[in-house]
């Protein structure tokens, strides 16, 4: 029997049992450097290597479902949305065809740039709010607040801290995070896999709802016209406003690796403002693409807090942030802190 023959009988044998999951027997995507991880825009060797020399009459690349041109044995590889990535060789030969894929992380073109703040007016704030989110709508500040048998929603007159009208959710469930929308406002819970849909003006129930994949609640905001939700992973989800059905995700990275603790979240101009989870920082998120543009620093604005009753070193940190459009200023506070800062937040010198 020739070489030629005991080829195609075991091609045919693997293609038969595992059809493109045995490709990866006989196929392998090799990129340069053996590399994982790559920046968004990067240009990199790409080959296939045939592990028993099987004659292929054609390579064909794509990575989220469209083509990756090839140019001199390198490809450019960029995607609208960066993270966990999925390049995919579709291989003819025989008269047939296999698929096999390799996994990549690609990453944000640049580092981000690092922001500072100007406090511009301190407010008082109820120390006994385990503040979980904070948003401004028709001028007034809605906060929610966290813990089991503590959590609560309120209106708040952020000039005097004055709680103008508040509800306590229940007490088996954790508050987090919260947005207004469409004259609905949308309320996380942390791991219940509810969420809870409120008349904004009267603070009455309207509904529930169920998480989708997403795994916890933790932050929301809105671009007024999808919701985002962060739930303690690298992904912040979009969330389709009447059904709250996730309707996808995008990956926050760094020009260096995926990062995973945004928490509590606040939309402008196309860019997320996401405080990281018990850091003194807030990162500035593009929204389509996930990129990590900029870190604000905030350091300092804890030592500014006095520590009440519930005080908390590990726990009371910053969280919550709000923007208020007529002011062109952001607000910002922290868990038991008894006070709300106004900022505004500029490049570092």
């Amino acid at each position: 029997m020739s070489k030629l023959l005991i080829t195609a009988g075991f091609l045919l044998f693997f293609l038969a049992c595992g059809g493109n999951e045995e490709a990866s027997k006989l196929f392998e995507i090799k990129l340069e450097g053996n590399q994982k991880k790559f920046q968004t825009g990067q240009v990199v060797g790409i080959a296939l290597q045939n592990k028993k020399d099987i004659a292929i009459q054609k390579v064909t690349y794509f990575m989220d479902g469209e083509e990756l041109p090839v140019n001199n044995g390198k490809v450019t590889l960029s995607s609208k949305r960066l993270g966990n990535k999925i390049i995919k060789a579709s291989i003819q030969f025989d008269e047939k065809t296999a698929e096999i894929e390799k996994k990549i992380r690609l990453l944000a073109a640049a580092a981000p740039e690092v922001y500072t703040y100007e406090i511009m007016n301190t407010y008082p704030h109820d120390p006994t709010a385990y503040t979980q989110g904070l948003e401004f709508a028709n001028d007034m500040l809605y906060e929610s607040t966290g813990q089991k048998g503590k959590s609560t929603l309120r209106k708040v007159n952020f000039e005097t801290g004055e709680v103008l009208q508040k509800i306590d959710l229940d007490q088996t469930v954790f508050g987090e995070g919260l947005t207004v929308l469409n004259e609905k406002l949308y309320l996380l819970t942390w791991q219940s896999g509810l969420g809870y849909v409120y008349d904004p003006n009267t603070l009455e129930k309207l509904k529930n709802f169920s998480y989708g994949e997403s795994r916890e609640g933790w932050g929301l905001c809105n671009d007024g016209k999808q919701i985002y939700k962060s739930d303690g992973t690298e992904k912040i989800w979009f969330l389709e406003p009447e059904s709250l059905e996730e309707t996808g995700y995008i990956e926050t990275v760094t020009n260096k690796s995926i990062f995973n603790k945004a928490n509590e979240l606040e939309y402008l101009d196309g860019k997320i403002y996401a405080n990281v989870y018990q850091k003194e920082s807030m990162m500035i998120i593009d929204a389509t693409s996930g990129a990590i543009e900029g870190v604000v620093n905030f350091g300092g604005l804890k030592s500014k807090v006095g520590r009440g009753p519930e005080w908390d070193e590990v726990n009371s940190v910053l969280n919550g942030v709000a923007y208020h459009k007529e002011r062109g200023t952001f607000f910002v506070t922290g868990k038991n802190w008894d006070k709300l800062f106004e900022v505004k937040i500029m490049e570092k010198e």
